[in-house]
């Protein structure tokens, strides 16, 4: 099984992976602006650079967030592009997932049953998702949600977001900085996929209206 994986929640990254969850490839920019720009053109540096073509891929999975408008419908547009163009089968997973994926296996280390990840939303928010250790591996007890770090459980907290408020949110040592990245993704999507289990579909999470607002009608001159 051969998987290409795509996230654009945070930073702009994508990878390929196989069936047991090596990492063939991978890019991850720093930028969180940039997206649109950079990843056509990593993901085909990225497949030239590990010899594989489009015809040995078996899916192509992505982020789906939660994350902002224009970076979030970069990835999920290029992921359902190359999957329309290339006739594979385009999966989505919780961008909030990639992070608990390595996550649950620090929680386990560290005797954590419960623990919380959170990203930047901008705005003085974070997006969050509480879950629980089980052997090494991350179950999702609830969210996605966005809202002021103050609601965030009083949890040990994985991601940016504890970096971000460290006066308000609990973060755990070495992941004060940690993004969604399309490696972590992908080997989450890559287990669910082996085991048979179902992934998402590509609807993004926004969990925010958007900004721009459809014109009302124009009003008559009088």
């Amino acid at each position: 099984m051969l998987i290409l994986s795509i996230d654009t929640s945070a930073i702009a990254s994508a990878a390929l992976l196989t069936g047991e969850g090596e990492i063939l490839a991978a890019f991850a920019t720093e930028d969180t602006r940039s997206h649109a720009e950079v990843l056509a053109p990593g993901i085909k540096n990225l497949m030239d650079t590990a010899g594989v073509s489009p015809e040995e891929l078996d899916a192509v999975v992505v982020g789906v967030g939660p994350g902002p408008f224009t970076g979030l419908r970069s990835g999920i547009v290029t992921a359902r592009t190359l999957g329309f163009a290339w006739n594979k089968p385009v999966h989505g997973v919780m961008s909030l997932d990639a992070i608990a994926v390595d996550a649950a296996l620090d929680a386990w280390r560290l005797g954590i049953d419960e623990f919380a990840v959170a990203t930047d939303a901008r705005r003085k928010e974070v997006y969050w998702a509480h879950y629980r250790s089980t052997g090494g591996t991350a179950e999702l007890l609830a969210g996605p949600f966005v809202s002021d770090p103050a609601d965030v459980p009083q949890l040990p907290v994985y991601g940016v977001g504890a970096g971000l408020y460290p006066e308000v949110l609990h973060g755990v040592s070495g992941f004060a900085e940690a993004q969604p990245t399309a490696s972590a993704l992908g080997r989450t999507a890559v287990v669910r996929l082996v085991r048979g289990l179902p992934l998402l579909d590509t609807t993004p999470l926004y969990l925010r209206e958007s900004d721009a607002k459809v014109p009302g009608p124009r009003k008559r001159a009088l």
